[in-house]
Order: structure tokens, then sequence, then C-alpha cells
């Protein structure tokens, strides 16, 4: 397998630390949150990653070499504006038939190969790796009738929905809706194949997973220290 790891925003939402730290180099106790990835891609039987840069991407070449540390061959695809989450992917040269990407300030114990493999099988250009969020509203929650009046009343309430966990593998096939050189998000790429009726797999996973480039997850991941060891193991 090959992977391509996403590394290139500027992970304004964990602003102070990334004023001058990429996103990826953020540490889970004594590691960079990339490196945790990287390693666990190895374990799954990746043996080479592609890691997409931009901001302070030589931090980033410097903290990872040529992966040869992780038992992974990692190239650098360097690039020269931002492009969201899949445009980098239509300027790489060399991609395999099929390949995986993943966002790279997830945190999970997700078998890739599995996944990989649920991808095969199904026999579509992209599958999605999804979990089961639950989401708090810290508030009172009121509806208001057309009158005007109160007509309900929810403290706190709680909606249960399916997300994207930022892990996918993708055909190479699918490239071809993608723009050339423009910023495309992988919402405008799902949205683009649901409205041509492109069929897209989905691969529905309950473990482990954290998207540490949220606040509250990067806060847990740092309480979960044992847990995240264990990727590692």
């Amino acid at each position: 397998m090959e992977a391509v790891v996403l590394a290139g925003g500027q992970g304004t939402r964990l602003l102070p630390l990334t004023a001058e730290l990429p996103k990826p180099l953020v540490t889970i106790g004594d590691r960079p949150i990339i490196e945790i990835l990287l390693r666990r891609l190895q374990r799954c039987g990746v043996t080479k990653v592609r890691l997409a840069v931009n901001h302070l991407a030589h931090l980033i070449m410097a903290a990872i070499g040529d992966g040869g540390r992780f038992g992974l061959e990692v190239i650098y695809e360097h690039e020269s504006k931002p492009l969201s989450t899949v445009g980098p992917l239509k300027a790489m040269s060399s991609l395999p038939d099929q390949f995986l990407v993943v966002n790279g300030d997830i945190l999970t114990d997700l078998d890739f190969a599995e996944l990989f493999r649920h991808h095969l099988d199904g026999g579509t250009d992209l599958t999605v790796a999804i979990h089961e969020r639950s989401n708090i509203v810290d508030y009172g929650v009121i509806e208001v009738g057309t009158d005007g009046m109160a007509a309900s009343f929810t403290e706190k309430p709680v909606s249960h929905l399916t997300v994207s966990m930022g892990v996918y593998v993708f055909s190479r096939r699918v490239l071809k809706f993608v723009p050339e050189d423009k910023p495309f998000g992988f919402d405008e790429l799902m949205l683009s194949l649901l409205e041509r009726h492109e069929p897209v797999n989905t691969y529905r996973y309950d473990g482990y997973w954290l998207d540490v480039g949220r606040p509250d997850d990067y806060l847990r991941a740092q309480r979960d220290i044992a847990r995240v060891q264990k990727l590692l193991e």
C-alpha cells in the first residue's frame, strides 16, 4: 500500500500552538502527531508515503527526513499554493491505481489494511472511513412556533452524526473530477460525485479515532497518552 498524508494546513484551530509550528509537529505526549501516524501506517503495511506539504514545510522535512527510521519511503509533494484537501493529489505523478489518503492530524487504531481490502472488494473509485460522533449543544434549546410562542424546550440536546474520519482510499480514476491547480476540498469532491450519481463506498469504524486538529480532540489525546502509546505497539 501507498499513502498520501495531507500535511500542508496551517492549523489555525490550534493557535497559539501552531503559531510557529506546523500542525503535524504538535506533540501528543513526547511525539509529534505525524510520527504517530506514520508509524501506524507502517505497522498496517504501508511502504511508501507522499507528504503533501506547504505551510512551514521545511520543519516537517527536517523532522521526518526520508522516512527510513519509520521503515518507510517518504517523499515530499510541495504545494506552490494552498490547494485544500484534494487539490494536491491532482498534481502528483506516478500515483498507484489505488492509494490511501489520510489527513495529517488523525489519531486512530483503524486497520488501514482492512480498509484498503474493503475498498478493493467494493469496486468503487472512492471509499470513505466513517465514524459515529455525538455532539452536545451546551444550551437549552427552544423551538418557536409560527406565532412566536415557545413550542418545546430541550436542555443540552445531543445529536448523533455519521462523520468522515479524514481517511480515504482513492482510485486514481476519481482524480478526473478534480480541477487542475485550484483549491479543491473533499467536500467539493463528494458533492461532485453524488451529483453525478457516482457510487461512493463507506467503511464504518467504531474504534479509537480523534481529529487532533480540533482543540477538544487535542486535549482528549493528551489525556489518552496510554492509549495513544498502544498505536505504536
